[in-house]
């Protein structure tokens, strides 16, 4: 039921036969026109007709104030756009720091964003890229359970990086 202002209510519905939806949902059928407005302000709410085009028009009871104000919210919802998220560590990184990242990482990726981690490498720290895919490993370890690799470890100069993305 989209939100326009063609919508007719009340004393502006025109056919004389309406197919009636009550206010808790339920089809009543086809009525007139003038039964349909008496149920609607024995109820007091308003007979809205949702559907004009059909044969007879379907006309629903409700509170038309307040679905007019759900649709209002409803189109002002900000919908989460997919980002990238980056973490930097380095070989020397600490294993407290380590598991903190990852806490961060697990943060990110229940917010449905993805995340690069990045090892960046100092001086003689590049001699050593077993120790640094066996950190991203661990990292992959870690987050196995809500996170799949998207990326794998690729090393690129002086950083090795792994994105992973969420599980749907």
């Amino acid at each position: 039921m989209p939100i326009t202002h063609e919508l007719r209510i009340n004393e502006r519905v025109h056919a004389k036969m309406v197919r009636l939806i009550d206010e808790n949902g339920v089809q009543v059928g086809v009525i007139s026109r003038e039964e349909a407005l008496s149920r609607a302000k024995s109820a007091e709410l308003d007979l809205v007709e949702v559907a004009p085009n059909n044969d007879p028009p379907v006309c629903r009871i409700m509170n038309y104030g307040k679905y007019k104000y759900k649709q209002k919210k409803k189109s002002h919802q900000k919908h989460h756009t997919v980002q990238l998220k980056e973490l930097r560590i380095r070989p020397k990184t600490d294993e407290h720091d380590l598991e903190t990242k990852i806490k961060q990482a697990r943060k990110f990726i229940e917010k449905k964003d993805r995340v690069l981690v990045n090892m960046l490498f100092r001086g003689r720290e590049k001699a050593h890229p077993d120790l640094a895919k066996e950190i991203l490993n661990h990292f992959s370890e870690s987050l196995e359970d809500i996170a799949k690799v998207e990326k794998d470890i690729t090393p690129d100069g002086k950083r090795m990086g792994l994105i992973f993305t969420p599980k749907t």
